[in-house]
C-alpha cells in the first residue's frame, strides 16, 4: 500500500494525522500540498476517490473561498480550478492509498489506513 498524506504542517488536525500514521509504522509519502501546488487532475483524481463531494473537501471558511464568491459556484470544474489556484482551499488532512482517499476530521479517521 502507498500512502500519500496531504499535509499542512500549520495545521494541528494534519500534525495530529501524520502522527497517527508515523506511529502506525506505515510508510507513506508526505505531500506539502502549499508549497507543491496541485493540478486538477490531482484534485479530481482525489475526489473520485473519496466519494465525490467536492464541498467536503473545501475549506469554506478561507477568506478566499469567501473573496472569489465560490459559495454561489456550483460547477464541479471551476471549483477543482479554484482549488489548483488556491491550494489553501483544499481541506486538511487528506489521506490517500491511491484506492480511496479520506479527509481525516477527526485525525483519527486516518487509522484506516493502518490495517
Amino acid at each position: 500500500m502507498s500512502l500519500k498524506i496531504y499535509h499542512n504542517p500549520r495545521c494541528s488536525k494534519s500534525r495530529q494525522a501524520l502522527a497517527i500514521l508515523s506511529e502506525g509504522g506505515v510508510d507513506f509519502e508526505i505531500v506539502e500540498y502549499l508549497k507543491t501546488g496541485l493540478t486538477v487532475a490531482t484534485l479530481a483524481d482525489l475526489l473520485a476517490k473519496s466519494g465525490g463531494d467536492i464541498a467536503a473537501m473545501m475549506r469554506r471558511g478561507e477568506a478566499v473561498y469567501k473573496q472569489l464568491g465560490l459559495n454561489d459556484v456550483s460547477d464541479e470544474a471551476a471549483l477543482l480550478q479554484a482549488m489548483a489556484a488556491h491550494p489553501i482551499l483544499l481541506e486538511r488532512p487528506l489521506v490517500t492509498d491511491g484506492k480511496t482517499a479520506i479527509i481525516c476530521r477527526p485525525p483519527e479517521l486516518a487509522e484506516q489506513f493502518l490495517v
